[in-house]
């Protein structure tokens, strides 16, 4: 009986250590998920504040001045126009496509 006990209780340790293990594993990669994902919106804001002093400095930009300016793809420099829009920071001039300017509200 004290045979069983024993393999028992050595069995249960190490459940116990790969169960840390596993735990300690995945709360990593979720801490790392998780600084991707902040230094992602730091990085959106960062640039979203340059296109604004951009367009401050020059009086008013297009889109393709503020995607050369931030070197960034042309679907962003968008999300960051739509985004100072939404904000009321800029307005739109212009309906759509390359003749479109952004200047300051």
């Amino acid at each position: 009986m004290p045979l069983t006990f024993a393999l028992f209780l050595i069995f249960a340790i190490i459940i116990l250590l790969l169960f840390i293990l596993l735990f300690k594993k995945t709360r990593n990669q979720a801490a790392g998920i998780c600084a991707t994902a902040l230094d992602q919106t730091v990085r959106k804001s960062a640039n979203t504040e340059k296109a604004l002093v951009f367009i401050k400095e020059r009086g008013q930009a297009s889109n393709e001045d503020i995607r050369e300016h931030l070197g960034v793809s042309r679907q962003s420099a968008a999300r960051y126009m739509d985004t100072l829009e939404r904000q009321g920071a800029v307005e739109q001039i212009g309906k759509s496509g390359r003749s479109v300017l952004y200047r300051i509200k």
